[in-house]
């Protein structure tokens, strides 16, 4: 072996939870034989989490125990139902409840702490249950009523390293639940854990509720760190890794996209290269979804797939008005050409999202993606710093791919300083300025290009228009100036007018 040779290290044995993307974050699962603590305040999906986890250890031939001491047998049940499971024969429910004798008054201890006797019970009978079953796999449910019963810091810590041990001479993978209700601050069993994660529930103003996943520990493991979106829908809990675009490299051939409209492409240089981002700039009604959706259509007739995520627009009424011009999106639709999304953004997180693009491009195989608008994927973010980190990865990710992407952001105002919600004219490859200019008592529109990495392009201002057939591209305007201020005024010796805009 050479000296600089990295050492073959050996993969460790995984127990998986049967959540992808959770699996994906902890590194392919839990080392087996260790104990392990997932916690969250009630409502964050543990219980679910649980109950896939001995889920997919059945389907392996594994035997689970769930051991409950807040959920009774029908709660659990119902759960399960309510996901469209049916637990196995696998897996054991055991509903760890207190002796009838320590629920009658006449019957407690009063030389004894009753928590003396309840926790020494509750531990043989688990013990007991574990000798009698074997199983691969057990769920403690939950840590509150242990904390409880063991009345104070030392003994539950001891409780806890005593669980350890047996688990592991029993060569038993064991998830302990925790609702942080007892005591929200209380740590203890992060140091005896092999590993430690924690869910979270965000509450926005507006919309519905966000869910969080983050790996706090992992010992002698290399894990996702930071926060993961994640969903509980029916069939069960869904986490979506942080996408991290370095992770993801194609090899593919860049070429220049034609968008059907000779004077746009004249003005971007030949068209639009192929693994590259666009911006389209410009105030409401200036054409920018319109543009986007020119580049679909040239897309598609090439014979190549796209997905279009429509944060604004109700879907209806873009197709109702784009057939109008002659684009028959739904047809593209029906021919598998392309996927258009309805994107609410106050029902979707931002992990969820860049799930849904992913998804397009690695299955459906998209080569064109149109996100309009990110004012609408603004909506979604948790603040203006979390939008650019998101969106440079997502464009990073979609550019070593080899898809095209296009991005539209609304500015405020309809002539002169314009001003946007955020900068993003730095990430992305090229930025197209859609404007409002006024010019003998009608409101006209210009498009200039003020950005393109991939290539030369025009540095002229052109006049367009939005017809019953689509965008007309007129020459540019260069006996003019001030177009992009909103007033344009001839320049001194030049023999010229505006044109009419219905003669582009």
């Amino acid at each position: 072996m050479a000296a600089d040779a990295e050492p073959k290290v050996a993969p460790l044995d995984k127990a998986r939870l049967g959540i992808a993307g959770l699996d994906d974050v902890l590194g392919g699962g839990f080392t087996r034989n260790r104990l392990y603590l997932l916690e969250g305040s009630p409502g964050t999906g543990k219980t679910t989490i649980a109950l896939q986890f001995l889920l997919e250890g059945a389907s392996l031939g594994e035997r689970g125990l769930y051991i409950s001491l807040s959920e009774t047998t029908e709660e659990l049940d119902e759960t399960a139902r309510s996901h469209g499971w049916s637990l196995p024969d696998a897996i054991t429910i055991y509903e760890l409840i207190p002796p009838e004798s320590l629920l009658d008054a006449e019957q407690q201890q009063s030389l004894l702490y009753a928590s003396d006797l309840e926790l020494g019970e509750a531990t043989k009978a688990i013990f007991e249950q574990v000798d009698a079953i074997r199983p691969t796999r057990v769920v403690l449910d939950s840590l509150s009523e242990i904390r409880l019963l063991a009345g104070g810091s030392l003994r539950y810590r001891r409780q806890i390293l005593a669980l350890k041990h047996y688990f592991a001479r029993q060569n038993t993978t064991m998830l302990l639940l925790d609702d942080l209700t007892a005591d929200a601050l209380d740590k203890t069993v992060h140091s005896v854990a092999h590993a430690v994660v924690r869910l979270e529930e965000l509450a926005p103003d507006y919309g519905a509720e966000r869910r969080r996943v983050r790996v706090v520990k992992y010992r002698g493991q290399r894990f996702r760190g930071g926060y993961h979106d994640f969903n509980i829908a029916t069939g069960g809990v869904e986490v979506f890794p942080r996408l991290i675009a370095l992770e993801h490299k194609t090899k593919f051939a860049r070429d220049t996209l034609p968008s059907g409209i000779p004077e746009l492409d004249a003005l971007l240089g030949g068209g639009i290269d192929t693994g590259s981002s666009t911006l389209i700039l410009g105030p409401a009604g200036t054409g920018k979804s319109l543009l986007t959706i020119q580049y679909v259509v040239a897309a598609a007739a090439r014979g190549e797939k796209a997905a279009l995520f429509v944060f604004d627009e109700e879907l209806g009424l873009l197709l109702e008005r784009t057939k109008a011009m002659g684009f028959d999106l739904a047809g593209l639709c029906s021919q598998g050409l392309l996927t258009i999304a309805q994107v609410d953004a106050a029902e979707l997180s931002p992990g969820e999202f860049a799930h849904l693009v992913r998804r397009q491009v690695d299955e459906a195989q998209a080569k064109t993606v149109v996100i309009d608008s990110l004012n609408g994927y603004q909506a979604a973010m948790p603040a203006e710093g979390a939008l650019i980190l998101h969106v440079h990865e997502l464009l990073q990710y979609l550019n070593r791919q080899g898809a095209t992407t296009f991005l539209t952001v609304a500015q405020h105002g309809l002539v002169g300083d314009m001003k946007s919600p955020v900068d993003l004219t730095y990430l992305a490859d090229t930025v197209v300025l859609l404007r409002y200019f006024e010019a003998l008592g009608t409101v006209r529109r210009a498009i200039s290009v003020v950005k393109k990495r991939t290539g030369a392009h025009e540095d002229t201002i052109r006049e367009y228009c939005i017809t019953g057939t689509g965008l007309r591209v007129g020459e540019p305007l260069r006996s003019f100036q001030g177009v992009l201020r909103g007033v344009p005024m001839l320049v001194q010796g030049a023999d010229a007018e505006l044109p009419d805009s219905n003669g582009l």
